[in-house]
């Protein structure tokens, strides 16, 4: 596939505090060298906020699009449509990345997705990894040492993470786009690809940060797998 354009979708709910970092880093990978020839057209979709998330987007240069939805997986549907009725490039060379306000992509991100795009891939599945800084990092850390392969083989990680994904509008089309799910309309997606028989790359080459935080925006998201772990740590650990 040719990429003469990216679609970046990002939902938000009351994001003032992240938004501005997340959108330095997609400003940072869009001015990727071999990006030049391509356009970037990124979406905040602000999902019922009530603090100044969908200014901070604007003034970044991101077309906003204000909805009530309380939904991820409507949210992120909406911002892929509006998206793609803004980008005046045949949606057969377009790619739509997602990510999510409190993450930060690294600064070849979007130019990972363009080549893997090149190289024939449909989707690509890609891994998150958290602040150092935070306690939680060794046990998230081992979740997902635990799946990668002693060997030293390609890792093909299970995982699934709205904060760092991609996929040809092509392929986006025949699964019918995302469900309008409130939590797991990445993993659904994913699945759908799967079950249509899409090649989906799963890789950790471009793993995007994302916030250490134990409340989320969404009930059963990873701030809640983090909150889980950081239950799990506590329990494990033996009384002083």
């Amino acid at each position: 596939m040719r990429v003469e354009a990216i679609a970046v979708v990002i939902p938000a709910h009351n994001e003032e505090a992240l938004l501005p970092a997340a959108l330095e880093a997609l400003a940072a990978a869009a001015r990727h060298p071999a990006l030049a020839a391509v356009r970037i057209r990124t979406v905040v979709v602000a999902d019922s906020c009530r603090d100044g998330t969908a200014l901070i987007a604007h003034r970044a240069g991101a077309l906003v699009v204000p909805v009530g939805f309380r939904s991820p997986g409507r949210a992120r549907a909406t911002g892929a449509e509006h998206a793609l009725a803004e980008i005046a490039v045949p949606h057969e060379r377009v790619w739509i990345a997602t990510t999510d306000a409190d993450s930060v992509v690294p600064p070849h991100w979007l130019a990972h997705h363009s080549a893997l795009a090149r190289d024939g891939w449909d989707a690509v599945v890609g891994t998150v990894t958290v602040p150092t800084a935070t306690a939680l990092t060794a046990r998230h850390q081992l979740s997902y040492e635990a799946t990668r392969p002693a060997d030293g083989a390609h890792w093909h990680h299970p995982h699934i993470h709205g904060a760092n994904l991609g996929l040809s509008v092509s392929a986006y089309r025949d699964v019918g786009g995302f469900p309008p799910l409130d939590v797991g309309e990445d993993h659904a997606l994913v699945a759908a690809l799967v079950g249509r028989g899409h090649r989906v790359l799963r890789t950790s080459a471009a793993p995007v940060m994302t916030s250490p935080r134990l409340h989320g925006r969404a009930r059963g998201g990873f701030a809640d797998f983090l909150a889980a772990q950081a239950e799990h740590t506590a329990r494990s650990e033996p009384a002083s």
